[in-house]
């Protein structure tokens, strides 16, 4: 029996990954949109595009995940879209705060152009923030409930 979740695992975390790349692409896509439209190294306008395009992507995520990864623990009651909110939130906080932190980091180096520092700063908060989500989503947001006999 563990063989087998095991392995339920592994194609489920493949099902979100493969999700979570359409994810990355509106999440970087709209960060460098904002970018070429508004260029800025203000962290506060960094944060609020960060916080826009990860938002999008977040979107995204919950039409998929809930109707094809986490399918089976997904009732999209209003408790367990309170708890995607709240993953959400967390799962933005990391995004932001590495996204933030990296820039800072990557600025150090001169020479590096900006929209490489912006790209792979967003690249390592996406990574840390989908980490975040995806074991908030399996554990806490879409985790089977056992049926209670009450």
């Amino acid at each position: 029996m563990r063989k087998k979740r095991w392995i339920r695992a592994v194609l489920q975390y493949g099902q979100y990954s493969i999700i979570g790349i359409s994810c990355g692409l509106i999440d970087l896509g709209s960060l460098n949109l904002f970018l070429v439209l508004w260029p800025t190294d203000d962290a506060v306008l960094l944060a609020l595009f960060n916080t826009i395009a990860y938002g999008l992507a977040v979107l995204n995520s919950y039409i998929w995940n809930s109707r094809y990864t986490f399918r089976s623990g997904a009732r999209h009651s209003r408790a367990q879209m309170v708890y995607f909110v709240l993953q959400a939130l967390l799962a933005l906080g990391v995004s932001n705060l590495v996204f933030i932190l990296g820039v800072w980091t990557l600025e150090a180096f001169e020479g590096v152009p900006e929209w490489m520092i912006h790209n792979t700063a967003k690249g390592l908060s996406m990574f840390c923030s989908a980490t975040t989500s995806f074991f908030l989503m399996k554990f806490v947001v879409f985790r089977k409930r056992k049926k209670s006999w009450s």
